[in-house]
């Protein structure tokens, strides 16, 4: 009897095991270096490398070969993985030389350093668990942090120096703080010299950070974990910067936003990215790291927000700027002080800078496509298929590797490149999930949204009407919508039950420009939830004859569940049942930098118009509120509290505690009988038979 695809899913955590990531290419481009389980179902990542001009592959260190668990993982590191959404274990990141021949890494807190030509691997001395190491770039020597002090330790005779300790309680060294790592995408607090002989490092302080508890009540024994979370309108932890030099020098970097977004360390100096509060100032400074003192090289100023982009700032081989910025509508990548691109072409990030090439992710007209494009010498060229999908890369040395998926390709492909001219493929190991994806993507109502539609691979259009599942996650940051295989398999699965599943997004959503995006301003429920039903009433005059919109429901998880909550509640007219995972219930229970980016400091009076909590007594529809008890993003106080609301107005609801899983579900039997439970209610709730 063939698996199900709830437990295949549960099991090859979303089909994520098996393909080949974290890719970091040689200065000279003859070789590759990538992160892979060894099949679709294995949850041990190994360091592989791939020789460009042979085409071949092998494996440099393997955690079970070193016979390193998981168990003891320090929970700083627990931490990051939560942050960056990692849902394997072993060796899940590594830091390389400059020239690519030495690698570092951790399992268990163990620090390990492996020869890159020889694949010889040795664990290193170290005085605690280690989080975040990173080699110099000349590979003497590996930075990293252990009971919040940052060291540094030779690899050649593994003498180790303490830079920097922590003075009290709630202070560390060269980590990312909770809203850089959750909130801004930078997973990293410390930043090697070219010439290797100092390190930027971030000093965070969370004393003045709220202190909540995340319990678990299914296990009353355990002590509650104290977590410093800083909730909307409440202080931050305070974040310094030090330049420590390897001779024991000690040179603050002064700034004064509330912010540190990015820093960058190369051989056209020390450059670092700072953030007003309010999010409506970005501006980059270099610093002379001798001294601290910083000049002003650029702000950014909007009226709502300045969009954080990834891979900024850079600089071509002449010290040229690299940066992106929104102008004429459109988000731009900008060379020196000019845009390189048109405003109709949405720069999501910069991939890679190799001499004077800049490498960069975009879409164009359809926000569902994401290609790869060059920049070189004032022109921008495809670099990736002109065949729609989703692309992605790196770059060095001439080499080129590209990763793409379309809606007819099962996973990401790998291919390797060098001066334009393909060397074979990095192997993908991921597991067949064994559908027949029915994915018709169409734009649609008043806004003509990016929409995709998802039939019964068995279902002859025309045939019958069926009940509707929207799919949504509706909201900044993130998309649903792409001309990608993947992104609509639990989708597809849904509509194999019977369900005509529709996926759209709204404003708020990344891909179709700055003034699409800031349409939420100021509230974060109105424009997302109009353009729910705006895209569902356009899907049903394409396919008449094949929705049933007297049976509606919704689903969703983290905004998505927000926004299944608040579907059911204010507009009951359109829909008739909820499944709502994870949902932010009450804005003033999130972080500062996601909520004020949109809404402002709570005493600005935006909340209340975009929390549930005064809509409970308007349910009169089926509600199913699923949350993990160890979720230390989307607290489970936003469910608990909601259930309180609706108990107290009287309207029945259901809810799913679910103990010891956190904002993600990678356990495998709580993910796969998660899809059935949601199946089994909406069913129930459409009376489906």
């Amino acid at each position: 009897m063939s698996e199900s695809f709830p437990r295949l899913h549960a099991r090859t955590r979303r089909f994520t095991l098996g393909v080949p990531r974290g890719f970091t290419i040689s200065p000279d481009g003859s070789r590759v270096v990538f992160l892979r389980t060894r099949s679709g179902s294995d949850p041990v990542t190994c360091l592989w490398e791939f020789d460009v001009a042979g085409g071949g592959e092998r494996l440099i260190a393997d955690p079970r070969a070193l016979d390193a668990g998981e168990e003891d993982l320090p929970p700083e590191e627990r931490a990051r993985r939560e942050r960056s959404r990692e849902q394997a274990g072993g060796i899940v990141g590594y830091s390389t030389d400059g020239a690519v021949t030495t690698a570092v890494f951790t399992l268990a807190g163990g620090l390990y350093a492996v020869d890159l030509k020889t694949a010889g691997v040795r664990r290193l001395t170290t005085s605690g668990p280690v989080i975040d190491p990173r080699l110099s770039p000349d590979g003497s020597y590996v930075g990293y942090v252990t009971g919040g002090a940052f060291h540094v330790q030779s690899l050649a005779d593994e003498v180790d120096h303490v830079l920097a300790r922590p003075e009290g309680p709630g202070v560390t060294y060269g980590l990312a703080e909770f809203i850089a790592a959750e909130e801004m995408s930078r997973m990293r607090g410390h930043w090697w010299s070219p010439a290797g002989d100092a390190v930027l490092v971030e000093r965070a302080d969370e004393s003045a950070v709220q202190e909540w508890f995340v319990a678990d009540p299914a296990n009353p024994s355990r002590p509650a974990v104290p977590q410093r979370y800083p909730a909307a309108g409440t202080p931050n932890a305070k974040v310094e910067l030090f330049v420590l030099g390897l001779s024991g020098s000690r040179v603050q970097v002064p700034f004064t936003d509330e912010y540190l977004v990015n820093a960058r360390w190369d051989a056209h100096g020390l450059a670092i990215v700072t953030l007003s509060r309010d999010q409506r100032s970005m501006r980059l400074l270099r610093v002379d790291p001798a001294t601290g003192e910083s000049a002003l090289v650029r702000e950014d100023t909007d009226d709502a927000w300045v969009e954080i982009v990834t891979g900024v700032p850079g600089h071509l081989s002449d010290g040229t700027l690299v940066w992106v910025a929104d102008s004429d509508g459109g988000r731009r990548l900008v060379i020196g002080d000019e845009p390189a691109t048109p405003p109709t072409l949405q720069v999501r990030e910069v991939l890679d800078i190799d001499g004077d090439t800049v490498l960069f992710r975009a879409s164009g007209g359809d926000p569902a496509e994401i290609a790869v494009w060059a920049y070189r010498d004032g022109r921008i060229t495809l670099v990736s298929p002109p065949e729609s999908g989703v692309y992605n890369g790196r770059t060095a040395g001439g080499t080129l590797v590209l990763v793409g998926q379309t809606l007819d390709s099962e996973g990401p492909q790998v291919q390797v490149l060098h001066h334009h001219r393909p060397r074979g493929h990095i192997a993908s190991h991921a597991e067949r999930h064994g559908l027949d994806l029915r994915v018709s993507l169409i734009r649609t109502g008043e806004r003509e949204l990016s929409t995709a539609v998802i039939l019964p691979s068995g279902h002859v259009p025309g045939s019958a009407r069926l009940p509707v599942l929207m799919d949504p996650y509706g909201g900044p940051h993130a998309q649903r919508v792409l001309a990608a295989s993947g992104a609509y398999l639990t989708s597809q699965w849904f509509a194999d039950q019977g369900f005509a599943v529709v996926v759209a997004d709204g404003r708020g959503t990344p891909g179709r420009g700055p003034e699409f995006e800031r349409a939420v301003l100021h509230d974060l429920a109105g424009p997302v939830l109009d353009d729910q039903v705006d895209a569902l009433h356009g899907v049903a005059e394409r396919f008449p004859d094949d929705l049933d919109l007297s049976r509606v429901a919704i689903r969703g998880w983290s905004f998505g569940g927000y926004l299944a909550a608040l579907a059911v509640m204010r507009r009951p007219d359109v829909f008739h049942a909820a499944v709502a995972g994870a949902p932010v219930t009450d804005w003033r229970l999130y972080d500062t930098c996601y909520t004020e980016r949109y809404l402002g400091q709570p005493e600005e009076g935006h909340y209340d118009a975009s929390s549930l909590f005064a809509d409970a007594e308007k349910l009169d529809r089926p509600l199913l509120l699923i949350h993990g008890l160890a979720d230390d993003n989307v607290v489970a106080a936003h469910t608990l509290r909601l259930s309180s609301a609706l108990l107290s107005a009287g309207r029945p609801h259901n809810v799913l505690p679910l103990s010891g899983v956190t904002h993600m579900t990678p356990q495998e039997v709580v993910a796969e009988n998660l899809l059935l439970l949601q199946v089994d209610f909406l069913r129930r709730s459409l009376s489906i038979g």
